[in-house]
């Protein structure tokens, strides 16, 4: 293993901390209960935990934007960033929202020549090229946009450039933090 890539450098906060009470309890419902790690490195600063919480709550929650292709865009920006700690997070929901597991597993191989793109529908494979585009090269071509918003319209395409937009927040916060995975033992 890469010394670098250890683990947390900074220790996550007690998974029971429960001040400051409004925004922990906040956090935890929109969680179902639980903090995550990366809630416990979030809440090192209160301030910034909160307005995380409530702006990636908006993301996840309250889009016009078809729940599979956001899932889509998340699992494709956390495997092109290296942030397994997403996509074990978000591959099992883009799962539940119709993926295939070879689908899922495929995104594993999203940087490889020979990733099977023929595995997805067209419009996925429209969603794939801008979280790539957006991720690698930050410009995105003129001719994919305009397929966008033809297949799904203006408000959709903005709320989809938004979340591949807080993905690359979120993955390289915890790229840069050394979270890797829920499951190990920092």
């Amino acid at each position: 293993m890469n010394p670098s890539n250890a683990g947390p450098i900074i220790d996550l906060v007690d998974p029971n901390l429960s001040e400051p009470a409004d925004l922990v309890a906040a956090i935890r419902a929109r969680r179902g209960g639980e903090l995550l790690k990366l809630d416990r490195m979030l809440l090192h600063s209160p301030a910034l935990a909160e307005g995380w919480n409530v702006y990636l709550g908006k993301i996840r929650q309250h889009l016009a934007v078809p729940y599979r292709l956001r899932e889509l865009a998340m699992c494709v920006v956390a495997m092109l960033n290296g942030a397994e700690y997403e996509y074990e997070h978000h591959a099992p929901l883009y799962r539940e929202a119709g993926a295939s597991a070879e689908q899922a597993q495929a995104l594993r191989q999203i940087d490889e020549a020979n990733f099977p793109v023929g595995l997805f529908p067209e419009l996925e494979q429209d969603v794939i090229a801008l979280a790539r585009e957006m991720t690698r090269q930050i410009e995105v071509s003129g001719p994919l946009k305009r397929r966008l918003v033809k297949a799904l319209g203006a408000q959709q395409v903005v709320e989809l450039v938004a979340v591949i937009a807080t993905y690359n927040m979120v993955s390289r916060f915890l790229v840069a933090l050394g979270i890797h995975t829920e499951h190990d033992q920092h």
